[in-house]
């Protein structure tokens, strides 16, 4: 069990439970050996018992490992120990697209393109690798607080090993494609229908399809038309609308064919919003209708069994889950449009959802199939999307598998790649036959095939040759390699963030292995980024923070973080030291450039006085206790951080920051009062003191004149003591603490 501040394989240090998803926990947690934030998805306790599971939930993370892009929630880790299984991943701070539509109601044509250009930019890179989403929305899709839009949970994503995946797994119901409602066929154009669907939402505020069952909803993607966004935003622009209208075709085939043809178009239509750039697949007829065949009677029955099996089975995974599902069975939730977004799937991993709602969804596709099996054919013939229609058209295409044994490889691959697939070479070492030939084929010849698919051929060879390892090297140096190894190059090119321009990504076969001479070694060679719709970073060191945003807002960037860091030359304070994007890297319109911007030390001060002492020097030796004292303290500079009278000490004053001097000066003046013995004169014989003599000298005026003949007083000396007072002062150097 998760507690939080327990320590996960000695390294990863629990924090805070951020969300759950049907089958994990996400946790935020401390890497301690790097010192940083990350979240870790913990398969839940009721499901790490599961051998099926577990393996599901590895799977996940092996897919998602494989995938390293600035638009995708990075993985860093997966393990397990004593039982917990887990994934260490990117920890975004941000919120996810669902809640930023939310806050919105919808966004602009501008925002919403860019948001689906970065979502595209990071499924490309999962196609590339072979790997479907198959759940984009809103709500797997993460805006971070410096604007960058990251895809993530890849729950039910799985590596392909063709270009085709067939599978029974669902989607959520209100972004799901027509194949995936139907359990079948489905591939990257599935995840550029989602994505068309999330667009929509954007543009508009809301999605195209709502009704009170998944069923219901599920049933719309297959059958009802897809509204235009204009409908709801009557400015839109019209590429935009073409753009998203594409995106949701009924037919796999009329949608964008990859990623980078919708990027493009995205692209574009940023510079030219109006413009009519769009292609787009006429609309047949597809009002026909026509019987329902005994083998498509076939398909659907098994595609119920299979949904309805799953069902059983998730039955036993908990109590709990089954009496929530019971409960669900007699009505919908008011909130089922929102929240019931899953149609079924033996594995969706929705940060989003709940499993009550999963197995609820499962349940309802499984009885609407078998209940509604004449309903959902009507409306999937109409559309021609299973079989044949009257017009010959079929929703997936297929092709017939060629003759590809006994021919020479060459031979085998032009055959295979005229029918529209896609030929994949291994070598056998044998004997038996004669070296060049094909000996087994993946695809039994004059099967149906989808098109695209790969075909494995296996080619006969005696001992091989072994193919030089061309990875890394200039085109013509690869090429010349191969050629003086006796094989023939082929030249494959595609983009790269990573790879300089001319240089080899790939080959296949791979180097070092070994292949039939005068064999054909694919090579991929890299056209470096692509650049179209970015902007080259320059340098913004020595710019001022005010001169650096303006220049990033007239480039199409933006400022992000702005991080102050202590400089101790005062020519540096609020000058760009460093940024985090070089300059000469080609990034996004729209990016945030996060800068380290210097500033200057500051320092704090405490105030503590001690009375004036022997310490302070003879001064301060003359001080009283209970005296008065006016303390002033300053800094350097002449700046007064306290000017106060006190007789109390030690005097505790109030804490200054910021102070901009590293030290100071504390004075302490006050009046030094003493007594003092002095001499002074009085008449001889006179006991009297000189007032009372005049009080004499009176009354002998009333008493009657004085005699002329009185001679004057003889002067004399006396002491006496007075009291004086004399300013004192003593000054006191003092230091400041830096402010870090």
């Amino acid at each position: 069990m998760i507690k939080i501040g327990m320590l996960i394989a000695d390294r990863y240090e629990i924090l805070d439970k951020v969300g759950n998803g049907g089958m994990s926990d996400v946790y935020k947690a401390k890497d301690q050996k790097l010192n940083r934030l990350v979240a870790i998805k913990v398969l839940k306790q009721e499901f790490s018992e599961n051998a099926n599971f577990v393996s599901k939930f590895r799977v996940e993370a092996q897919a998602a490992a494989g995938l390293m892009h600035p638009n995708i929630v990075n993985v860093y880790d997966v393990g397990e120990e004593k039982g917990i299984y887990y994934i260490v991943m990117e920890l975004v701070d941000g919120i996810t697209l669902k809640k930023y539509i939310e806050s919105k109601g919808r966004l602009n044509e501008q925002e919403a393109v860019t948001i689906a250009i970065q979502v595209s930019m990071g499924l490309e890179a999962a196609h590339r690798n072979h790997i479907i989403h198959r759940d984009i929305k809103p709500q797997n899709i993460i805006i971070s607080k410096e604007g960058k839009v990251k895809v993530t949970d890849f729950g039910i994503a799985k590596i392909a090993t063709s270009n085709t995946i067939t599978s029974n797994v669902m989607g959520s119901v209100h972004y799901t494609s027509p194949e995936q409602a139907r359990g079948g066929y489905s591939d990257a154009k599935s995840d550029i229908y989602s994505l068309g669907i999330t667009l929509f939402e954007m543009l508009t505020g809301r999605v195209p399809y709502t009704g009170e069952t998944t069923v219901a909803i599920a049933i719309k993607h297959i059958q009802e038309p897809m509204p235009s966004p204009r409908q709801y935003v009557h400015d839109l622009p019209y590429s935009i609308e073409q753009i998203v209208m594409k995106c949701c075709e009924k037919s796999p085939d009329k949608r964008y064919q990859n990623i980078s043809e919708l990027v493009a178009d995205l692209k574009h239509s940023l510079i030219d919003p109006d413009g009519d750039f769009v292609t787009r697949f006429s609309v047949d007829d597809l009002g026909a209708t026509r019987s329902v065949t005994p083998e498509e009677r076939k398909t659907i029955k098994e595609a119920a069994e299979t949904a309805a099996a799953a069902a059983a089975g998730a039955d036993t995974i908990s109590a709990e889950a089954s009496s929530d599902r019971r409960d669900r069975r007699g009505g919908q939730d008011e909130d089922q449009d929102r929240n019931e977004d899953v149609i079924y799937d033996e594995y969706l991993d929705d940060e989003e959802n709940h499993r009550t709602e999963r197995m609820t969804a499962i349940i309802s596709i499984a009885a609407a199939i078998v209940i509604g099996l004449v309903i959902i054919f009507f409306a999937a013939n109409r559309l021609g999307l299973i079989g044949g229609s009257s017009s010959g058209e079929e929703a997936v295409e297929t092709t017939k598998m060629p003759n590809v044994i006994g021919k020479t490889e060459q031979a085998a691959s032009e055959a295979l790649r005229a029918a529209n697939l896609i030929p994949d070479v291994v070598y056998e070492t044998t004997d038996s036959y004669d070296p060049g030939y094909v000996i087994a084929a993946s695809e039994e010849e004059g099967s149906k095939v989808q098109t695209g698919t790969i075909v494995t051929i296996t080619v006969s060879m005696n001992d091989g040759v072994q193919v030089p390892l061309v990875v890394e090297m200039e085109e013509e140096e690869a090429v010349e390699a191969l050629e003086k190894a006796g094989f023939t190059a082929r030249i494959e090119t595609d983009y790269s963030e990573d790879v300089e321009e001319g240089i080899v990504m790939s080959q296949t076969p791979d180097g070092n292995t070994k292949a039939q001479k005068g064999s054909e070694v694919t090579i991929t060679v890299s056209l470096g980024p692509d650049l179209e719709g970015k902007v080259e970073m320059i340098s913004l060191v020595d710019l001022s923070e005010t001169q650096a945003k303006l220049l990033l807002e007239q480039m199409g960037l933006r400022m992000g973080r702005v991080t102050p860091v202590v400089t101790y030359d005062h020519n540096q304070v609020g000058i760009i030291l460093s940024q985090t994007v070089g300059e000469g890297v080609y990034v996004d319109r729209g990016t945030a450039i996060d800068v380290e911007v210097g500033s200057q030390m500051t320092y704090s001060y405490t105030a503590s006085i001690n009375k004036p002492s022997a310490n302070d020097g003879s001064q301060g030796a003359d001080y009283v206790d209970g005296t008065i004292v006016h303390i002033v303290v300053k800094t350097v500079s002449g700046q007064v951080l306290l000017e106060t009278d006190t007789a109390t000490f030690p005097f505790e004053g109030t804490r200054y920051t910021g102070i901009s001097d590293s030290a100071g000066v504390v004075t302490l003046s006050w009046n030094y009062t003493y007594q003092e013995e002095v001499e002074v004169e009085v008449e001889q014989g006179n006991t009297q003191e000189p007032a009372e003599e005049e009080n004499s000298e009176g009354e002998s005026e009333e008493g009657g004149e004085k005699e002329e003949e009185q001679q004057p007083p003889v002067p004399a000396t006396t002491t006496k003591i007075i009291e004086r007072s004399e300013p004192r002062s003593v000054t006191r150097t003092i230091t400041f603490t830096p402010e870090y």
